[in-house]
């Protein structure tokens, strides 16, 4: 390329031509030009240029807005964002099905799903299937316990405030204390709590305390509540209940009372509970018997006497043996 910058007009010459110098070098100059045209090699040059500046107002080049592959960690990564949104969990715990009542979802979704739960109800099947949506608090449940009938007017056996168990120690009166007074009542709750216990003092003067098996004294009775007062109270408590007693003809007889009889239980007269104890069926059993057969439990042992508290709680538990089984049979009826 250098031979092509010479000065082709002077030749025979190896100085330059003054005369004409700013021509020759001109003229090369465009031949150079034109060479370098024809080959390509000043176009390149131009084009890069011409990008150069114009990137410089016209903003990014058009390969900077391809879409770039994103690589497979990132692609995993996606992929997990994208199911936990489209994804809602819900979990129910076993313990809680029969309740009908759902977990709260594990993850928000902008769209509302509500999960329906199938309950079964035995006694109100139209009441079976509830739905319950996330996010809204349902209401709380309340269960309700299913008892078996009972003959009417009297209450549910599984409702244990409907229960008491009595016992009354009675005293002689009259001649030869032939006469029986109450001198002492307890009555005791279906857990066994003591709800009344009272002496009592009879109308009649007491010839015969029966301290044997009273286990009553004369110093009991100085102060103790006159049998009017006492009476009172007692059939207050009873009202409306379900009265167990064994033999407890013989106490409503000394509160000069008669209890309804669907609302009675005579531990006694429950042929049941000798089956149990092994006893003939139409055995009438003493509650120590009983007591100690099922239980084998001593009771109204000592010179002492009874405990009517004692008598009342033993009772009360002979009947709870055969509760479920005894008000059944009565219902039935």
């Amino acid at each position: 390329m250098s031979d092509m910058m010479l000065n082709l007009d002077c030749s025979g010459s190896r100085g330059p031509c003054k005369d004409s110098s700013g021509s020759n070098k001109h003229k090369a100059f465009n031949d150079r030009r034109q060479l370098l045209e024809k080959k390509g090699y000043l176009n390149k040059k131009q084009n890069q240029h011409n990008h150069r500046q114009g990137n410089k107002h016209q903003g990014p080049p058009p390969w900077a807005n391809r879409p770039s592959q994103p690589n497979a960690a990132h692609n995993k990564s996606s992929a997990q964002t994208q199911n936990t949104h489209s994804k809602s969990s819900y979990h129910i715990p076993s313990s809680e099905h029969a309740r009908g009542v759902a977990s709260k979802p594990a993850s928000s979704t902008s769209s509302t799903t509500s999960l329906t739960i199938t309950v079964k109800n035995s006694t109100h099947p139209e009441q079976s299937t509830s739905t319950i949506t996330p996010g809204h608090q349902p209401p709380p449940t309340r269960t309700v316990a299913h008892c078996a009938p009972v003959p009417r007017g009297s209450a549910p056996f599984c409702n244990p405030l409907k229960y008491l168990a009595m016992d009354c120690e009675m005293v002689g009166t009259g001649p030869k204390g032939r006469n029986s007074e109450l001198a002492r009542c307890s009555i005791v709750s279906y857990d066994g709590d003591v709800v009344y216990d009272r002496y009592i003092k009879p109308t009649n003067a007491v010839t015969d305390y029966r301290t044997r098996w009273s286990g009553i004294s004369w110093h009991q009775l100085v102060k103790a509540m006159p049998f009017q007062h006492a009476r009172k109270e007692i059939l207050k408590i009873l009202a409306g209940k379900v009265v167990i007693g064994h033999a407890v003809h013989n106490d409503f007889k000394s509160l000069s009372y008669s209890h309804p009889a669907v609302l009675t239980r005579d531990t006694s007269r429950i042929p049941l509970l000798n089956q149990k104890a092994g006893f003939p069926e139409k055995d009438v059993a003493s509650l120590k018997r009983l007591t100690k057969a099922l239980f084998n439990r001593n009771i109204q042992t000592g010179k002492k006497g009874h405990s009517s508290v004692e008598d009342a709680k033993a009772t009360m538990e002979l009947y709870k043996v055969v509760e479920v089984e005894w008000e059944r049979t009565l219902a039935s009826k």
